[in-house]
C-alpha cells in the first residue's frame, strides 16, 4: 500500500492562505534545490523535485487549487500519483525565468527588431572666461555610425538575411533538460533568427562602422562647473533602423587666478595699502571683461566688501547678471626705508597708547574680564 501523499500546502512549505505569489515563489526556491540536474544521482532530491512540482501544478493554478481546497488529494486521484503529472507543461515560462541563465537559456529576438543605440558621454574642459561668457567648441567623438554601404542592413548589395537553418527563425533551440524542455539562445544566429550568408564588405555584417564624428557643441554664457549638454541624436547608431542614443558633453571648468565663482557673483580679494585705506583712494580692479574704478572711503578696515553691479556671471536663462564682490585686505610692507620708519614711529608717539582704536577697544574688554 503506497504512502499517504502529503499535504500539498506542506509539501511547498506554504499556509492555506498563501497568495498565488508566494505558492509561485515558494516552488521556485524548491525547484532551485532539488532539480535533479543539480543533484545527478540522488533519488531523494528527485523525489522531492516530484513532489514539488505535483503540488505547484495544482496549487498554482486557481481552478485546480480551488478543487483541491474542497476534496483535497481525491479530486485528482484518478491521476495516479506523481506519475500522472505533467512536469513540463504549462511550465515553460516560469522555468525560462528560473533556470534560463542557469543553463544559458534566453528568448530569441529578430534581426529587424528596431535597437536605441547606446548614449554616449564627453568630457569637455574649458576656462573660466568661456563658462561665463559662452563659446563655440569643436569635439572629435568616436562613435558608431549607421553604414551608408548598406542603409544599416548589414548585407550585400541589398540582398535580405536568411533564416538560421539551425533554429529555424526562433532564436532558441529547444532540448530536453531533465523533465523539461528547455530553450536555449541559438549560438549560430545569437538568437536574432537570422543569419548574413553575404555581408557587406564596409560593415562586415554588423550594419554599423566606427567612425570619428566631427561635432561643434555650443557652450552657453553662465554654465556652471559640472553641468551637461545633451545632444540628441548624437549617440552610437541604433540597430535594425532604431534612433541613435544621444551624447552627454560634461564640463569642466578651470579655476581662475584671480576669481572664484558663487552663484552668478564674482569674490576677488585687492591688497591695498594702510596708507590708501585710511586715508581713502581711488584704485582700479579687474573685472572678467577690463578694469573698474573703486572708490575706498577713507577709515575703511581690511576684510571691507565692495559690490559693482552687474560684473559678474551672466545668468544661464539670460535673466540679467550677477554682481562683482571685491574684498580689500592690507599688504602690510615687508621693507621700510629709514625715513619711512621714522615717520611710523612718529605716529604710533603721537597716538598715545601707540594702539589703534579698535586695538585699545580689544584691550579695554580683555581687562573687564580679567578684572
Amino acid at each position: 500500500m503506497p504512502p499517504p501523499k502529503r499535504d500539498f500546502y506542506e509539501v511547498l512549505g506554504v499556509g492555506r492562505e498563501a497568495s498565488q505569489d508566494e505558492i509561485k515563489k515558494a516552488y521556485r526556491k524548491l525547484a532551485l534545490k532539488h532539480h535533479p540536474d543539480r543533484n545527478p544521482g540522488n533519488k531523494e532530491s528527485e523525489e522531492r523535485f516530484k513532489e514539488a512540482s505535483a503540488a505547484y501544478q495544482i496549487l498554482g493554478d486557481p481552478e485546480r487549487r480551488a478543487q483541491y481546497d474542497r476534496f483535497g488529494h481525491a479530486a485528482f486521484d484518478q491521476q495516479g500519483g506523481f506519475g500522472g503529472f505533467d512536469f513540463s507543461a504549462g511550465f515553460e515560462d516560469l522555468f525560462s525565468d528560473i533556470f534560463g541563465d542557469f543553463f544559458g537559456g534566453g528568448r530569441g529576438r529578430s534581426r529587424g527588431r528596431a535597437r536605441r543605440g547606446e548614449d554616449l558621454r564627453y568630457d569637455l574642459t574649458i576656462r573660466f572666461e568661456e563658462a561665463a561668457f559662452g563659446c563655440e567648441k569643436k569635439l572629435a567623438v568616436p562613435r558608431w555610425k549607421g553604414c551608408e554601404t548598406c542603409a544599416g542592413k548589414g548585407t550585400k548589395g541589398g540582398t535580405a538575411p536568411r533564416t538560421c537553418p539551425s533554429c529555424r527563425g526562433s532564436g532558441q533551440i529547444r532540448f530536453q533538460q531533465g523533465f523539461f524542455s528547455i530553450a536555449k539562445t541559438c549560438s549560430q544566429c545569437g538568437g536574432e533568427g537570422t543569419i548574413i550568408a553575404d555581408p557587406c564588405e564596409t560593415c562586415g555584417g554588423g550594419g554599423r562602422v566606427r567612425v570619428t564624428q566631427q561635432l561643434n557643441v555650443k557652450i552657453p554664457a553662465g554654465i556652471d562647473d559640472g553641468s551637461r549638454l545633451k545632444l540628441r541624436g548624437e549617440g552610437e547608431a541604433g540597430l535594425g533602423g532604431g534612433p541613435a542614443g544621444d551624447l552627454y558633453v560634461v564640463i569642466s571648468v578651470k579655476e581662475h587666478p584671480i576669481f572664484a565663482r558663487h552663484g552668478k557673483d564674482l569674490i576677488c580679494e585687492i591688497p591695498v595699502s594702510f596708507t590708501q585705506l585710511t586715508l581713502g583712494a581711488e584704485i582700479e580692479v579687474p573685472t572678467l571683461e577690463d578694469k573698474a574704478k573703486l572708490k575706498i572711503p577713507a577709515g575703511t578696515q581690511t576684510g571691507a566688501v565692495f559690490r559693482l553691479k552687474e560684473k559678474g556671471i551672466p545668468d544661464l536663462q539670460g535673466y540679467g547678471r550677477g554682481d562683482q564682490l571685491v574684498r580689500v585686505h592690507v599688504e602690510v610692507p615687508r621693507k621700510l626705508t629709514a625715513r619711512q620708519r621714522e615717520l611710523l614711529e612718529e605716529y604710533a608717539r603721537n597716538g598715545g597708547e601707540e594702539v589703534s582704536p579698535l586695538n585699545k577697544g580689544f584691550l579695554d574688554r580683555v581687562r573687564e574680564m580679567f578684572g
